[in-house]
């Protein structure tokens, strides 16, 4: 081969070498973890991510569904009238509830949370609706149920007992 062709040659060789290596690794660093280890790694990590999601749902289904049972007065029957609402906490300080005085209901309560992401829900009086603003969530003030938007699931409700002139929240319990 003359000069000039060796040179080529040489360039190309150089070229090929530096981009086309195959495994930037050394082989005696590949006993390490072979492709066998890696897989059984993998399959035992995906069966115990599996495991555990299937413990989790196991047990949300072995808990109780929880209720709340507790006597606290919430306003007088006088002081609300018809069409209006009132705010209160039950059945713990700091959890939001909604008290309505309904025209042809009467009255009715929820808690104030909602059931997609626990949002405040309020009264709109114009549009007589339940509102979640979060991400517009409408419930039905009669029955609590979704009309609008993202929940799926009615709104916890708050039974109501009216003895003498004050009103009383008595439990609350998920709908169904």
């Amino acid at each position: 081969m003359s000069t000039p062709q060796r040179l080529i040659g040489h360039r190309i060789r150089s070229r090929i070498t530096r981009w086309q290596t195959t495994f930037p690794y050394h082989w005696d660093a590949d006993e390490f973890v072979s492709r066998r280890q890696m897989l059984r790694l993998t399959i035992l990590s995906s069966g115990a991510l599996f495991a555990a999601t299937a413990g989790v749902v196991g047990l949300n289904y072995a808990r109780p569904i929880k209720t709340t049972t507790s006597r606290k007065a919430i306003i007088s029957a006088s002081a609300l009238p018809v069409g209006k609402v009132h705010y209160f906490e039950y059945p713990a300080p700091g959890d939001q509830a909604i008290l309505l005085n309904l025209p042809h209901t009467g009255f009715v309560a929820y808690s104030g949370k909602c059931t997609h992401l626990s949002c405040a829900v309020y009264y709109r009086e114009d549009e007589n609706r339940l509102i979640c603003p979060c991400h517009d969530g409408v419930f039905d003030p009669q029955t609590g149920i979704p009309i609008a938007g993202p929940p799926q699931r009615p709104l916890p409700k708050i039974t109501v007992k009216q003895d003498g002139t004050m009103l009383y929240a008595l439990d609350e319990r998920p709908q169904s």
